[in-house]
């Protein structure tokens, strides 16, 4: 068999366009197709994006809307944490008690907490209180605990003279001042939140499992 340079001129061109068919062939079935179909992916995903885009966009006149409905729940559950507390937060109520007390002009002379009672989202805690002041200033005192902003129930009131304290059940007797007029004993009742607790029957279930 002779050489390529050996080979007639019309034959020579014949393998050069054959190498080159065969040359093409293998780039495309490797290289060439790898990257049609790397970019037929890629089109594919930018369409995708495009649509959801496309989509969201429709919400864009309602962000404004939306965004001020969040501020508005935000506030709603910051006031509600303040009427009812995710905590116990004792102290602060104490605190509220006696500043109230203070602008009534009365004398909040003792708290004694009272076993708390829990409730499905919510957890009752009581303070027995005994107080004494002039008449107007108690109906002054009460009124202001009223509008304070954590909420607090009174029940069980007794009111009696300075004179005859244990009408009320006080505990104790004081120097009352010469404008003090009347003692009273009640229980303050302020609440905190809590989540639902699952039902003892399914801690039971649950611990049996273990």
């Amino acid at each position: 068999m002779g050489t390529f340079g050996e080979l007639p001129g019309i034959k020579q061109w014949g393998a050069l366009l054959l190498g080159g068919i065969v040359l093409s062939g293998a780039l495309y079935f490797t290289l060439f197709k790898s990257q049609r179909n790397a970019n037929t992916q890629a089109q594919q995903q930018l369409d995708t994006k495009i649509r959801e885009n496309n989509e969201l966009e429709a919400y864009r006149p309602k962000l404004a809307e939306m965004e001020r409905q969040l501020a508005t729940l935000k506030q709603q559950l910051e006031i509600e944490r303040r009427i009812v507390p995710d905590e116990k937060q004792a102290d602060d109520f104490i605190r509220a008690m006696d500043g109230e007390a203070l602008k009534a002009g009365v004398e909040l002379r003792r708290y004694t907490a009272m076993p708390v009672a829990g409730k499905d989202f919510y957890t009752e805690l009581p303070f027995e209180l005994e107080l004494d002041g002039p008449y107007y200033s108690m109906l002054n005192f009460f009124d202001r605990v009223s509008k304070l902003e954590r909420i607090v129930n009174v029940s069980n009131l007794l009111v009696a003279s300075v004179k005859k304290p244990s009408d009320a059940k006080t505990k104790h007797q004081y120097n009352y001042a010469p404008s003090e007029s009347v003692v009273a004993t009640c229980v303050a009742t302020t609440f905190f939140s809590h989540d639902l607790a699952p039902p003892a029957s399914a801690n039971a279930k649950g611990k049996g499992k273990l």
